[in-house]
């Protein structure tokens, strides 16, 4: 089961939301104050709505502890407050609209002896009262027949999927109490297991006599005050037990001090509680996360780490995620972002809307761009520019169209900083360095940071050689001429053409034994003698036994494109 939209109309500063969709991983995009945390709100209450609905079906003790719902909506703090006012009071509507499996479809045909489509619409009224009525939209024969089966149905879908909301933690109290309840129906499930049942049969048999003599004592001493009592009993109930039982255990995090989880700092207790979700097992039930503002409280680095388990997390589950971080922005399914803007909430549709609302200032070649490739130089920018719009039509039309630009680091040492920059606009980016001391360490770095996987970057490798860069890549045979016009240095002796050091090296060395001066000027300029020759013979400027990592990029380059 899962759920695949959502609908809120007049819930605190949300008029209207129509049928959000809800996708594996969903991203709520808003400025401060716009109605992010509302959604999220308004999702958590619907949700446990229908599960308490359920759980009326089912007998006091084997209700969850969670059962109740005093506090879950209060009309005066929930519903708009520039509607209050009206003759007649309004109510908050809520619509989720579940998806079922083929299995599932039958098992709700079996067990509530009725007909889908495949979809199951549930709406929840609340208003005044806080008795929500509850709608099963279904259209034709038969609907009239599924209103009264509301409470079976909330059931039916209350144990097939679960939902866990992790607010933005502001309090130490509501860190802890995330982490309990989590741990809470973790432990519940021993509920079930015979030699669990019996030890609380033992314990119960234990406890009653000394409740029989507390309760005895207690008679005695009010019956002298208030004669017309006849008996006083001091018990525990089965329920209580159970839950005393749930919550009997502490989180002990050692970070250097072995402390209790309530003393650590709100990030900490946010990730805590993320783990123990990341952590369950794998049940054959659905499970819904909503999230927020998961970047709160956290460094930078950790900030790049969480989203990589956010995303891990959602293949196996549903994420719902607000944010005001554009590294949680998917990049690749425009619409699972949904724009939250003047108490209305839609799905983006291109990327500009949400660098807009987001108030990112993307520079003019990044205002359509998808993807930056992310190399060392200009002069490797212009060569790889040209490579691509030979070899790859896709990769033609991305540069033609601004969706892919390549852009140089000037200094492989920038490339973190590089990498976060276009983080900051919303743009994906993928990584070209030389191979060699300098583009090694930046790109372990990087990793450590967190702001970099290995899918996202490629080393210019070339067979037989332990250190090469982007030029040991092309044919010398394409620019050898014009170094000789324009430097007079033939590079087709024996110094240049081993493989024993990378390209720059060996023109050093080439340069140096023909008597010319070797400068990090006349380096620049004969990279970009280089670059114009690979721009005029680009058709063959590829040399065919070292281009294997050029080709692997464009591989790369291409897949992202087209996801």
């Amino acid at each position: 089961m899962k759920l695949v939209s959502f609908s809120i109309t007049n819930f605190r500063s949300i008029t209207k939301a129509h049928k959000l969709p809800i996708s594996n991983s969903t991203i709520l995009i808003g400025k401060n104050n716009e109605g992010k945390s509302n959604i999220l709100n308004a999702l958590a209450i619907a949700m446990e709505l229908i599960r308490m609905h359920g759980y009326g079906a089912l007998p006091p003790l084997r209700r969850p502890q969670r059962y109740r719902r005093r506090g879950l909506y209060e009309w005066e703090r929930d519903f708009p407050i520039q509607l209050q006012t009206n003759s007649s009071p309004g109510a908050s509507i809520f619509r989720l609209e579940f998806e079922l499996n083929d299995a599932e479809i039958e098992e709700f045909k079996k067990e509530i002896k009725s007909n889908l489509n495949g979809t199951l619409p549930i709406e929840i009224h609340i208003g005044t009262s806080q008795n929500p009525e509850f709608l099963v939209i279904k259209k034709g024969r038969g609907s009239k027949t599924l209103q009264k089966k509301s409470q079976i149905i909330s059931q039916f879908i209350g144990q097939r999927i679960d939902f866990t909301y992790i607010p933005a933690v502001r309090t130490s109290d509501a860190a802890v109490k995330v982490v309990e309840e989590m741990l809470s129906d973790e432990l519940s499930v021993l509920e079930e297991n015979k030699e669990y049942i019996k030890a609380l049969e033992k314990i119960t048999e234990l406890q009653q006599p000394i409740l029989d003599k507390i309760s005895e004592k207690i008679t005695v001493l009010l019956q002298q005050f208030i004669p017309q009592i006849k008996e006083v009993k001091v018990r525990v109930s089965d329920e209580e037990r159970y839950k005393a039982l749930r919550r009997s255990c502490e989180v002990i995090i050692d970070d250097g001090t072995a402390t209790s989880i309530e003393r650590k700092g709100d990030g900490v207790k946010s990730l805590a509680a993320i783990s123990l979700l990341r952590g369950q097992k794998q049940t054959n039930r659905a499970s819904v996360l909503a999230l927020e503002e998961p970047e709160s409280h956290l460094h930078p680095s950790a900030i790049h780490r969480l989203k990589d388990v956010i995303y891990e997390l959602s293949l196996d589950h549903q994420v719902v995620v607000s944010t005001h971080s554009p590294l949680f922005v998917d990049r690749k399914e425009i619409s699972s972002n949904i724009l939250i803007d003047s108490n209305k909430a839609k799905p983006a549709e291109h990327i500009q809307e949400i660098r807009d609302l987001l108030g990112v200032k993307a520079s003019d070649n990044l205002t359509h761009a998808k993807l930056a490739l992310i190399v060392e130089g200009e002069d490797d920018k212009e060569s790889l520019s040209a490579i691509f719009a030979n070899c790859s039509q896709i990769l033609k039309n991305a540069l033609n169209n601004g969706t892919l630009v390549v852009e140089p680091l000037y200094g492989a040492g920038n490339l973190s900083y590089k990498i976060s920059v276009y983080q900051s606009v919303v743009c994906d980016s993928h990584v070209l360095v030389d191979n060699d001391v300098a583009g090694r360490e930046a790109i372990e770095k990087a990793e450590e940071e967190g702001i970099l996987k290995v899918a996202d970057y490629h080393y210019v490798v070339c067979n037989g050689m332990g250190e090469s860069e982007f030029e040991d890549c092309l044919n010398s045979s394409i620019y050898s001429e014009a170094i000789n016009r324009e430097y007079g240095v033939d590079i087709n002796g024996k110094s240049f053409r081993n493989n024993s050091s990378k390209w720059s090296q060996r023109m050093k060395e080439t340069f140096l034994s023909q008597g010319k001066r070797w400068t990090q000027r006349i380096e620049k300029q004969l990279k970009n003698t280089v670059s114009q020759c690979v721009k005029t013979y680009v058709e063959r400027s590829l040399n065919e036994h070292k281009r294997s990592s050029i080709d692997a990029l464009v591989s790369s380059l291409e897949s992202k494109l087209t996801e």
